[in-house]
């Protein structure tokens, strides 16, 4: 089952987005990546976990957490339903 996972990973350089780029290359079941160094995020897709995403980038020591949905992408405000004549 194909899934997308969003990390956020502290990389101040190149050199650090290209450990996680040598990672994410030898992983199992990655059909694609992105490793964005402005944005700190890295975006896997393909038949992997969150979990041994996770993992597999943590191991390039730079500090990695999950992205929080409400960063990937700004939900515009809706107004609430307001019941006619209330």
């Amino acid at each position: 089952m194909a899934a997308t996972v969003v990390l956020r990973v502290a990389m101040s350089c190149q050199g650090c987005a290209g450990a996680v780029r040598r990672l994410l290359t030898s992983m199992e079941g990655v059909e694609s990546f992105d490793v964005d160094l402005q944005e700190q995020k890295v975006t896997v897709k393909g038949n992997v976990t969150p979990e041994v995403v996770f993992q597999t980038v943590s191991r390039s020591g730079k500090k990695t957490s999950f992205w929080e949905a409400s960063e990937a992408e700004p939900v515009p405000e809706v107004a609430p339903d307001v019941a006619p004549g209330a």
